[in-house]
């Protein structure tokens, strides 16, 4: 499913993104997998949720498939396609919202992503309310969203009970 999803982004972008143009959002998609880089390192022994690895052989490998591809395809798709009217630019975002929820949604009846302590789909569709906000944001205002991502990850850290250990190497130093 995660190779499949991973497939349909490249198709989409190539048929439907400002793929020529990606240098234009470079920084953008660098945000993305960045963030999506950090969740996984903070929560490497306390995930909220996980992509199950399927035909993939390891957790790893999943990720850096979302994180190289499917995710800078998103971006390119999204922002290459925003539009100038702000009704339109409101839909836009509950489109890619929607979008993301489904097909989170359909990950979940199949197995093909975990949830636990305490992450629900819920809690997935109000990270998009303030993802794909953020992917825009960052375009003109990247400091401001680097912010605002620090805010809301530790909020998530700190609501989720997340345990954030320094690494062994690092302890034994202090």
């Amino acid at each position: 499913m995660h190779i499949f999803t991973a497939i349909i982004s490249v198709i989409a972008v190539y048929g439907w993104g400002d793929w020529r143009n990606w240098k234009k959002y470079h920084a953008t998609l660098l945000f993305f997998a960045l963030g999506n880089l950090i969740y996984n390192f903070y929560t490497a022994n306390y995930f909220l949720w996980r992509m199950d690895p399927s035909f993939v052989p390891r957790h790893i490998f999943t990720e850096m498939l979302y994180t190289l591809i499917v995710f800078p395809a998103t971006g390119i798709l999204f922002l290459g396609n925003y539009p100038n009217v702000v009704i339109k630019q409101i839909l836009h975002i509950l489109k890619w919202i929607t979008i993301y929820a489904v097909w989170e949604y359909v990950f979940r009846l199949t197995g093909h992503i975990d949830y636990q302590y305490g992450w629900t789909l819920g809690w997935s569709i109000g990270f998009l309310f303030v993802m794909f906000p953020l992917l825009k944001l960052h375009e003109k205002h990247p400091l401001l969203t680097y912010m605002i991502s620090g805010v809301v990850a530790l909020f998530v850290l700190w609501w989720f009970d997340v345990p954030v250990h320094l690494p062994v190497e690092e302890r034994g130093n202090r």
